[in-house]
């Protein structure tokens, strides 16, 4: 029997230890293993996944696992496996590498470096046999060995080819602008949301053909186009119809999201992305981050619209991320996987037969409004998708609206609890930081929308969960945690989220602590991740020596890029503490990718909505002598644009809160840009101001 000398088994990723008795002799990414590759003159193979890939299982079981493949991958290099979650830094850099020499990614990615860590082949999820013209992975590895041995020249030129192409593409953010010059106009706001509805599905919803991805960046943007345009006259002047096809688009998204099979309908929240362009099929896989940046842009659905299946929506994924995504410690968990028992999506469908038999006489009802069939809708089984409405359903099986949603309600738990008897899918149990944080702020979004004191108490416990346990004695934060071990240096990621989450956590609790360790963060990350520049920054700290580069991320993907939070978060704190320089810097990121921002929306979503509060001015908005009512009264209301601060006697080391006085009953002050108009003493009252100001 041979003897494997895996090098996985002491990591805590979950990840990594599905690996970790393969016959390959994997390593963590570290010392060990690129000095070994140095002093061998070996190629490195670096395969990058994470444990809720289902195409990372599936190359596992096909090549990992077998001895062959392994004797091959042992003898000719050095095998390093990384989970993309704990090192989003390694992923970065030979993704692109990748997409630069194959036009595509994704994950598994299996890319070769030489010994000093530079690409120069790489792919994404290769068979254990040639098939529809892609190599076997047996090929691919008995090629590159081959290649290395023999044309080593060769190699080494693309290696730095691909390097040089990767150091390029950080160049970008030189000197800005007069900031003064800085503005954008009602035409080329218009000219951006009729760039993103061409883009639309108008009739399924979301953005492009599948597979479908939720797009909450540009979703948000849509819904903050709406609003706006219901009082910004230089805007209906411009388009009088756009801002109703804003919202048109923008709910139409959600709803069919909440509707469809990416909604798991019995136990809430969210699968990562749809398959298909209708949102039926899901790829099973759950992750934090997508059911974090969903709940916060449903919360601003619901406070827009005020529809209530918005708030059920919120209700029931917030409810599966406590269940099930919850770490008794207070962190938020990353992900479930999309198989079980081997097989993606086992978990989540359902005969017609075993429903039946559930549910008994209540079962005709349920089926039909989640089209349930005999045949099924995906591989003989059913992935429940609602099909009709609750009033069609009362008509049809003779019953009130009311008695229709509590059996539908019944039945749902029914299911839930028959569900909790099946193998369940693996559970991703570390905690990532900039996930936390995104979670974190939609728990502050959720209090906002829903008033829900459950998620202001979540969102407190889970800061302090983050700050007690990922937090250094010298003030920097670590990525992870899992079995009280914190790891890796935090990414410009982690601390831009973090910063955002604070500065929620102020709102909604109106506590200044919050708000000066927001302050603190920002002076970390300026000190840590600037640029040579003094512009954008870098993904990972200066104190980081392991990586090929320091990349600089501006695109807003499946999160948003580290770089756009950073200039909202410098933008909202220069108006707290009357920093110029921060909004100065602001406007100097965005001034270096304005022309990209208004072409390519879609792929700049946070960066988008920071050009449209920099249109609209932000309502700079101070309670002095509040009583709480007061302040979460205007919490409550859908107020995108606003920095909300209350203080008891206009000081609290908050700049624009200096100098104010209550004048009779009134003690609510609405500034923009240092510059306040008389205090009212109601609500009612600021809404007007605000909506005329707009």
């Amino acid at each position: 029997m041979a003897i494997h000398n895996n090098k996985l088994v002491n990591e805590t990723s979950l990840y990594l230890l599905q690996h970790a008795h393969n016959p390959v002799q994997w390593y963590p990414w570290g010392e060990e293993a690129l000095q070994k590759a140095k002093e061998e003159d070996k190629p490195i193979l670096v395969s990058i996944g994470y444990a809720a890939c289902h195409w990372c299982h599936v190359m596992e079981r096909e090549s990992f696992e077998d001895e062959t493949v392994a004797a091959i991958m042992n003898d000719n290099f050095i095998n390093i496996k990384i989970d993309r979650e704990e090192r989003p830094d390694i992923d970065h850099i030979y993704m692109d590498a990748v997409q630069a020499m194959t036009g595509q990614g994704g994950w598994p990615l299996n890319v070769f470096l030489t010994p000093d860590k530079k690409p120069f082949y790489g792919g994404t999820y290769f068979p254990p046999k040639s098939l529809y013209g892609r190599q076997s992975w047996k090929e691919v590895l008995t090629g590159i060995s081959n290649a290395y041995k023999e044309r080593r020249q060769e190699i080494e030129e693309q290696s730095n080819y691909l390097t040089d192409h990767l150091s390029k593409a950080n160049n970008f953010g030189g000197a800005a602008m007069n900031v003064n010059e800085f503005a954008i106009n009602p035409q080329q706001l218009s000219a951006m949301a009729r760039q993103v509805l061409q883009q639309a599905d108008m009739v399924s919803g979301g953005f492009g053909a599948a597979p479908k991805f939720p797009q909450t960046f540009v979703i948000k943007f849509l819904l903050r186009l709406a609003y706006l345009w219901r009082y910004n006259k230089s805007l209906q002047e411009t388009d009088e119809e756009l801002g109703e096809e804003c919202l048109r688009q923008a709910t139409l998204s959600l709803d069919k999201m909440i509707r469809g099979g990416v909604y798991d309908q019995v136990g809430g929240g969210f699968a990562r992305y749809a398959t298909d362009n209708e949102w039926l099929i899901p790829h099973f896989e759950k992750m934090l981050y997508d059911n974090a940046l969903l709940v916060a842009v449903i919360s601003e659905a619901y406070q827009l619209t005020g529809d209530a299946h918005y708030k059920q929506a919120i209700e029931e994924t917030m409810k599966f991320v406590q269940r099930d995504l919850m770490h008794p410690a207070g962190g938020f968990l990353a992900a479930l996987d999309a198989d079980s028992e081997g097989v993606e999506g086992k978990y989540y469908v359902w005969t017609k037969a075993e429903i039946e038999n559930l549910l008994g006489d209540k079962a005709a009802l349920f089926c039909d409004y989640y089209d349930v069939t005999e045949k099924g809708n995906w591989e003989e089984v059913n992935i429940l998708q609602v099909k009709a409405g609750v009033e069609e359903m009362a008509v049809l099986h003779k019953k009130t609206e009311a008695e229709v949603k509590e059996t539908l309600e019944d039945c749902r738990r029914i299911l839930l609890d028959h569900r909790y008897t099946r193998i369940a899918p693996a559970t991703d149990d570390k905690v990532i930081l900039g996930w936390n944080a995104l979670m974190n702020t939609a728990c502050s979004k959720a209090f906002m929308a829903t008033g829900n004191e459950t998620y202001k108490t979540l969102a407190i416990n889970n800061m302090e969960f983050l700050l007690a346990h990922l937090k250094t004695d010298n003030g920097c934060f670590l990525h992870t945690w899992k079995n009280d071990q914190a790891k890796y240096p935090a990414f410009l990621d982690d601390y831009a989220g973090t910063i955002d989450a604070l500065i929620h956590l102020y709102e909604i609790t109106a506590d200044i602590t919050w708000m000066e360790k927001a302050n603190e963060l920002v002076m970390i990350v300026e000190e840590d991740f600037s640029d040579e520049q003094g512009l954008f920054f870098y993904y990972t700290s200066k104190a980081q020596t392991d990586v090929l580069l320091r990349k600089k991320e501006v695109y807003d993907g499946a999160v948003p890029s580290g770089n756009s939070v950073m200039a909202y978060n410098l933008y909202k704190l220069s108006i707290v503490y009357g920093q110029s320089k921060w909004a100065e810097r602001s406007f100097g990121m965005l001034q270096q990718l304005d022309k990209s921002v208004q072409q390519y929306p879609t792929s700049f979503g946070v960066w988008s909505n920071i050009l449209l509060e920099l249109y609209t001015g932000t309502q700079e908005i101070v309670v002095i002598e509040s009583n709480k009512d007061t302040y979460f009264e205007i919490l409550y209301e859908y107020l995108p644009f606003k920095i909300l601060l209350t203080a008891e006697k206009a000081t609290a080391g908050f700049e624009w809160a200096k100098g104010k006085k209550k004048s009779g009953n009134a003690n609510i002050f609405l500034c923009r840009q240092f510059s306040c108009k008389a205090p009212v003493s109601t609500v009612k009252e600021l809404i007007s101001l605000i909506n005329n100001d707009l």
